[in-house]
Order: C-alpha cells, then structure tokens, then sequence
C-alpha cells in the first residue's frame, strides 16, 4: 500500500534528475509512510530518461513513464498522476526551483482536512516579466472563475488522489485544478513555499504559453457558465429568431400584397427557432451525460463519502 505519490514531469532535464531524487530523499528521510516518485519524460531530447532508469535501479520506490514526444506539462502531470498509486499525490516541478522540503507540511494539512494544498511562491526567483505576467493572470482567473488563487502556476501542490484522478486534464489545465477544485466543493488550502533559481537546462516557459492559458480560461469558464445555466446561452438567440418569425407572419397576412415572400421569411424563422430550441435541449441532454462535465457535480459527493469514511475509521 502506497500513502504517497510524488509526481514530476521531465522535459531535458538530465543534470536536473539525480539532484531531485537525492532532494526527495533527504526530505522525507524521516517520512513515516511508505512513498513513490512517478517520473514522466515528456519526450526529452537529451539523456533524462536515462538518468532517470538509473535511478529505479539503486531505488525501487523510483518508476519512470516515458512518452514518444514531447505532448506539454499538463499532458505528462496527467500520465503520472494516472498511473500514481498514492492515496495522497503531491506534484512538483522537476528543474530543482520548488523545494521537497515543503512537502510534509503540505501533507500535514491533507491530514488536517483539506482535499487541496496548494504553493505559494511569495519570494519566486524568477524574471521580473514572467513574475508580472503571472500576477497579471491569477488576478483574471480569480475574477473569472470567482475563486482566488495566489500562485494556480506553482507546480508544487498536494491532492486527495480521489480528487485529481476525477478531474479532465488537457491544454493548460493543471494550473486551474485548484479553482476548479474549489467549484466542485474541495477544501483549498494555501501555504507558503521555497523558490530557487534554475541551476541547471533552460526555462520552458516562454511567452507563447500566455496565448494558450487564456484561450484554457475562457473555454472553462463557458463550459462553467454552461454547466450551471444550459439554456441560458440559447435562449436569448432562440427568442430573437422566433420574435422575428412571428413578425414575418403577421406582415404577411396584413400585407396581402407580399404575403407569399413574407410568409416564406416568417416560416423559415420558426423553423428555426425550433430548430435552436431542439438544439438546445439535445445539448443538455448530452451535457448531463458527459464525464467531463457531470464529475463537477458528482465529486463533490465522493469527496465527502471518503472524508466521512476516513473519519469512521479513525
């Protein structure tokens, strides 16, 4: 039985990867639960995934995941964190800048009752615009989404594994699985953490991500406003369409002289308006059977089930 998951995406990070294990290792020295370190190498170019198989031979609580390309941060944190064995998944960066020294605290507040801890990089140790910038987007995701995140691009974070394996993960989602969380009913906690320069590699973070990040914002919020409004977005279109139909009609027959044209107008509006309306229950119809968007709403009964489980058996 696995307590712990220690999840780490890799992407050319071969000078990076025997420091890490040694940095893990050194902080839970006197961890008194039985840990694993999933390592993913996102299609690494250099040697990191050799690195890596080297140290699941001098450590067998070491397993290495390994994809063929190199498919982004989200996609390799997601393949971990399927294949992770813990009951508690802690994410982390693997270029050596978050500390696993902070780890046990944030394991000490799962234990306390929250479902998410999240990193708060209060002194980051990194460029002056790549700090704005993120400033500049936790605001607009916490405006947006209504949950305030001081840090949603720490990597550094620890779940309940019943929480993030239900969530969807693409794109650059795994910088709103707090806010996301929170929706669905999770208790977040924030903490403080260490932040050091990069020793080694180069910065994968460019500003071509800042594109991809609010377009994953707007996407999520829609599909929020959705989830709780499904008809809210058709209605107004479907109103519209059928108000202008209903005007074609009475012109027509008031109007003998362009009756036919009119008529024709008015008819087509109607059908389409019932077409929109058709179009819309369908499409909430379908959303209810969606797993991506049902499990907003079924998570939160889960997570209390296994928190009130948790509380029995103690």
């Amino acid at each position: 039985m696995t307590d712990l998951s220690i999840v780490v995406p890799l992407y050319n990070e071969e000078d990076n990867v025997p420091l890490l294990h040694a940095a893990i290792s050194g902080a839970l020295a006197d961890f008194p639960r039985v840990y694993e370190v999933v390592l993913v190498d996102d299609g690494s170019k250099d040697a990191t995934f050799d690195a890596a198989v080297a140290l699941v031979r001098r450590d067998p609580r070491v397993r290495v995941v390994k994809f063929r390309g190199n498919y982004g941060q989200t996609a390799a944190m997601a393949a971990g964190i399927r294949e992770a064995r813990g009951d508690i998944i802690v994410t982390m960066d693997g270029d050596l800048q978050n500390d696993p020294l902070d780890i046990p605290d944030m394991i000490r507040l799962i234990d306390e009752g929250h479902d998410i801890v999240v990193g708060w990089r209060k002194k980051r140790q990194d460029g002056g615009m790549r700090v704005f910038v993120s400033k500049v987007a936790n605001r607009i995701m916490a405006r947006l989404m209504g949950v305030a995140v001081r840090d949603s691009g720490c990597s550094l974070k620890a779940f309940r594994s019943i929480l993030i394996k239900q969530l969807p993960m693409y794109g650059e989602m795994h910088r709103f699985i707090p806010a996301l969380s929170r929706l669905a009913g999770a208790r977040l906690a924030q903490v403080e953490v260490r932040h050091h320069p990069r020793q080694f590699g180069v910065s994968k973070y460019g500003f071509s991500r800042i594109y991809k990040v609010m377009l994953d914002i707007i996407s999520i919020r829609v599909l929020l406003s959705y989830v709780r409004r499904p008809m809210a977005w058709p209605r107004l279109l479907i109103a519209l369409v059928t108000a202008l139909g209903i005007a074609a009609v009475i012109a027509a027959v008031v109007n003998g002289g362009i009756a036919l044209p009119m008529l024709a107008i008015g008819s087509l509006l109607l059908s389409l308006g019932l077409f929109l309306l058709g179009w819309a229950v369908i499409g909430q119809m379908l959303a209810s059977l969606s797993d991506n968007v049902s499990s907003f709403a079924i998570l939160g009964a889960k997570l209390s089930n296994a928190i009130r489980h948790e509380g029995e058996e103690r």
